[in-house]
């Protein structure tokens, strides 16, 4: 299936070293980590599918190798292709670096890598198409667009200017860019080479200006999940919107006494000891050891992790092989690496981040990141 008469590419932004989701993307890209059961950017494939895209383009520089790893040559029943970046060239570099891959033939859809949404991709194009315009960019509206680009509209979605981060005062709309774009291949003289290029700093201002500019309105599911905070939120939404009902894999074992909250998933292999209590909104990945009453909600814990009994995870990611020692009590935003060994009975507070590999053995009072 294509969208219109055309078979439809789509460039995903994925080189980004995702700084503020360390110490997980130290051992792997942030698109990878799991989030309501699976990676996060296999929720993105899996739409763009649906909606009829045949081709995809991965932007990648930071471990790029664990991208061609695990999609290979094609997923989702969609080709995919792979750009390199010699060193991270931005969101408009990327695109120009990918231009041979691309085509000037057709339109196509540019998206970051670190968003979930339910963006309906064919209704995207179809309005982009109807505009003739150079640039269209998905609007989605926020209560609060301080943390953001915000739009200000002119008429029939035309986009006069951007605000950056404005204050709530000034904010000209509370439509932010979602970091979904819909382009026409006229694009890329407006992008110069071999350097980094901000697509929305340095060429959507220009294109405003010529009237080239348009928003499209989406108001469903949109989650940027740059940070702990938002992942976990991005998390519970998946899970409330799609897995309502749950998900336990075959090969998972739950002592009959453990009591399982919804949604919850719970990958290949896991194991829940007694009396324990897993959920709401819990991700437990394959490999996952939980022991006798332990308290787990609004959660992830990664593949191979280990907690101990009578441990209380609140609003935590854990990294994947951590091993959590016996009533261990974490509080919200904490994130614990890979290969993590946090000590009996040391309390994480608020906003912890443990690096890969680290060892604590003490309690900590602040929101403290062990190196």
């Amino acid at each position: 299936m294509n969208i219109g008469d055309y078979p439809l590419k789509a460039v995903i932004i994925a080189g980004g070293f995702g700084t503020r989701l360390r110490p997980l993307s130290c051992t792997r890209p942030k698109h990878l980590l799991p989030i309501a059961g699976k990676p996060l950017l296999d929720w993105t494939l899996e739409s763009l599918s649906k909606s009829g895209v045949d081709e995809i383009v991965f932007a990648v520089n930071y471990m790029s190798e664990v991208f061609v790893k695990r999609y290979g040559k094609s997923a989702y029943n969609m080709k995919i292709h792979y750009a390199h970046e010699p060193k991270p060239l931005g969101t408009g570099g990327c695109v120009k670096n990918a231009e041979r891959i691309i085509g000037h033939d057709e339109d196509f859809l540019l998206l970051n890598g670190d968003i979930v949404s339910r963006v309906d991709y064919a209704d995207l194009v179809e309005h982009h198409t109807r505009n003739s315009c150079m640039a269209t960019i998905t609007l989605h509206q926020v209560r609060d667009p301080s943390r953001y680009g915000v739009v200000e509209l002119a008429e029939q979605n035309r986009i006069k200017r951007f605000v950056e981060k404005p204050s709530l005062d000034k904010a000209p709309s509370k439509f932010i860019n979602a970091g979904v774009y819909a382009l026409s291949p006229r694009i890329f003289d407006y992008i110069p080479s071999r350097r980094r290029v901000s697509i929305e700093r340095e060429v959507f201002p220009v294109l405003a200006r010529d009237n080239e500019l348009f928003g499209y309105k989406f108001h469903g599911l949109w989650i940027d999940v740059g940070q702990p905070s938002d992942f976990l939120r991005g998390n519970r939404l998946l899970l409330k919107s799609e897995l309502q009902s749950g998900q336990i894999a075959r090969s998972a074992k739950i002592d009959g006494r453990a009591k399982i909250i919804n949604p919850v998933t719970v990958g290949e292999r896991a194991k829940i000891g007694e009396n324990s209590i897993v959920g709401p909104n819990v991700t437990l990945c394959d490999d996952v050891l939980i022991g006798s009453r332990v308290s787990i909600k609004n959660s992830v814990v990664l593949e191979g992790a280990v907690i101990s009994d009578l441990s209380s995870i609140q609003g935590a990611i854990i990294g994947e092989d951590a091993a959590i020692g016996k009533r261990v009590k974490t509080s919200v935003n904490v994130i614990i690496g890979g290969n993590a060994i946090i000590h009996d009975e040391v309390k994480l507070p608020r906003g912890v981040a443990v690096c890969p590999h680290k060892e604590v053995t003490q309690n900590t009072r602040t929101g403290k990141c062990f190196m």
